[in-house]
Order: structure tokens, then sequence, then C-alpha cells
């Protein structure tokens, strides 16, 4: 007579089993999803009034709406000026570009200096804007310092968020967002405050094309980088050596 065995892996080979690893395909805490392994758009706005300790002060996700037209392609709207996220927090981009995102590549992490009020300590003067008074969004210094809002049109773009700001919780932001041409609930643009770091990557089979609003006019200055190596494209060693080796007489 057979006897079940307990341990399913029994049949491989010791050194296999030695090596062996398999995946916890069970959901953790939302906001620990957040944190790390990150969480679809869709799930991070569904749960925003849970994640008080995660969620990154001043940023902001919401849903848009994308119109199918069959046989023909989509329609999808971006914003309207007077109703919706951007009315509501007093953002009006004064400038408007687009940016395309080959398939497996990566930008980031960029990050924009916050405007911090001549005499005042900076950690006094975020508690004031996002912890004392955080729907006061008169307060913020939009023409002052550089906010992005993002739109994505194609491709799937994974995000990540780092908040700098110095007095505030070094908080972590991570999700997915997929361009228009795969509708559905995660289609979001994402507002992103100065001094929040951020950087993504196309991780969909298509180039990744978004269009992206600033609450300033481009300023080379204010365009910092932190960590961005994955932008660059290093030659081959055997190439760095034939190039320093200089020429002989």
């Amino acid at each position: 007579m057979s006897t079940m065995h307990t341990d399913p892996w029994l049949g491989l080979n010791p050194d296999a089993r030695a090596r062996l690893e398999t995946r916890d395909y069970s959901l953790a805490d939302l906001g620990q999803r957040l944190a790390t392994t990150g969480v679809n758009a869709s799930e991070a706005i569904a749960g925003r009034a849970t994640l008080g300790d995660t969620w990154i002060p001043g940023v902001e996700l919401f849903q848009r709406k994308v119109y199918q037209q069959k046989g023909r392609g989509y329609f999808g709207e971006l914003t309207r000026l007077n109703e919706g996220t951007l009315d509501r927090i007093g953002l009006a981009p004064r400038q408007w570009a687009s940016a395309m995102m080959h398939r497996d590549s990566a930008k980031g992490f960029h990050i924009h200096p916050p405007h911090i009020p001549e005499g005042t300590v900076p950690s006094e003067w975020f508690r004031k804007l996002y912890l004392d008074e955080p729907e006061n969004y008169a307060l913020r210094p939009y023409d002052r310092e550089q906010w992005d809002v993002m739109f994505f049109l194609t491709g799937i773009c994974e995000m990540l968020l780092v908040d700098e700001r110095q007095g505030m919780p070094r908080r972590v932001m991570r999700f997915t967002i997929p361009g228009d041409s795969r509708s559905g609930p995660d289609n979001a643009a994402v507002i992103i405050p100065s001094g929040v770091a951020h950087a993504l990557r196309n991780i969909g089979n298509e180039d990744l094309i978004m269009v992206y609003g600033t609450s300033t006019v481009f300023n080379p200055a204010w365009e910092g980088r932190i960590a961005s190596d994955v932008e660059k494209a290093p030659l081959p060693p055997d190439w760095d050596r034939y190039l320093a080796s200089g020429t002989s007489a």
C-alpha cells in the first residue's frame, strides 16, 4: 500500500532541493506592498483612505476615462480645467510636453528642488504645508517650484516615488499604470511634488508614451538626478580601453 509523502519535493536531487525557492502568493498588507513590491494604480486609489502612514504627502493618483471605440481605437480624457483633482488642488500646468521611453528602458530618479521661503526652516515649512494645513492649497508655491502631472498613452509604466523633503518621513510608493492602449481600471494620472524623487520603468511590450504638465516652465538647473546610472549607455570595456589608449607616434 502506497503512503502519502508530506514533502512534495522529495523526488528532486538533494542539490536541487537545497537551491529550491518557491514564490509566496499570499497578499501582504496594502500599505506594505505599496512601499515594497508595488501595487496597481487602482488598488492604491481605492485604498487611499487606509494609507495615511504610507502615502507621500502631496502625491495624487486619480483615475482617468478611456473610451474604447470598436473597430477604430480609443479616446482618452486627460484633464478638465474646472473640475477634477488638478482643479481641486489649484494646480494649473504652465507647460505641456511629451516623452517616449523605448521598451525595457528606465529613467530617474529625477528630483526637482522645493521652494523654501527666505528665513524659513525647511522642515517647519513642509510641516505647515502637508501636516498642519494639508488642504490649504493656496499656500503651495506652484509658481516657484516644479510639480509634475503625468499621463500615459501607451505602454505600461512602473513608477517609484521617494520623499526626500527635509523633516518629512522618508516614504516610498511603487505602483503600475498602463497607458490608454491598455484601457481598464488602472488607467490613471499621477501628480508629483517637488522634493519627491521619481523613477519610471517601461515594463510593457511597446514604447511608453506620456504627456506631462509642469507647474513651471522647463528649467535645466532644477533637473536633479539621484542614482540615475540606469539612464547611461556604457560602452563595452574593451572599447573604453581602446579609446583611452591614445595613438602611437
